[in-house]
């Protein structure tokens, strides 16, 4: 039996259904992932074989492809959350894995680009974990 993920926008406009397995989860330090998460970097699962369904709002999704590079991000049109993609003439699925809803069991294989990490994103987990907004 395959697994089922849900996910969802941070606006709930729109919903999908990944069905099969992820081959790899990679936390991206590329210029490209830093610039468009606004983060360290990103945090996407990918999968050969996986299947997309959007559940609800496929219009409501936008795909922005960074030419001549290979990066491509999928967004919603309304909240901007990002959302899953297919590059590879649609041989491969990336999943943002924050996009998804509930819990995955899979953790990151590796870090990847770490010659473009930021100058300030090292030694983070020595920092203060509070469990919320400071005050």
């Amino acid at each position: 039996m395959k697994n089922k993920y849900y996910g969802s926008c941070l606006c709930g406009k729109v919903r999908f259904e990944i069905e099969g397995e992820f081959d790899q989860f990679y936390l991206c330090h590329c210029e490209h992932c830093r610039k468009d998460t606004g983060s360290a970097h990103s945090a996407n699962l990918f999968s050969s074989s996986a299947c997309l369904k959007w559940i609800v709002g496929e219009d409501k999704v936008k795909t922005f492809n960074l030419f001549p590079t290979q990066h491509v991000k999928s967004f919603c049109t309304d909240c901007g959350s990002a959302l899953p993609n297919l590059h590879m003439e649609g041989k491969l699925l990336v999943v943002p894995a924050g996009s998804l809803n509930g819990e995955l069991a899979m953790t990151p294989n590796a870090h990847i680009f770490v010659s473009s990490k930021a100058d300030w994103d090292s030694d983070l987990e020595n920092l203060p974990q509070l469990e919320r907004l400071p005050g």
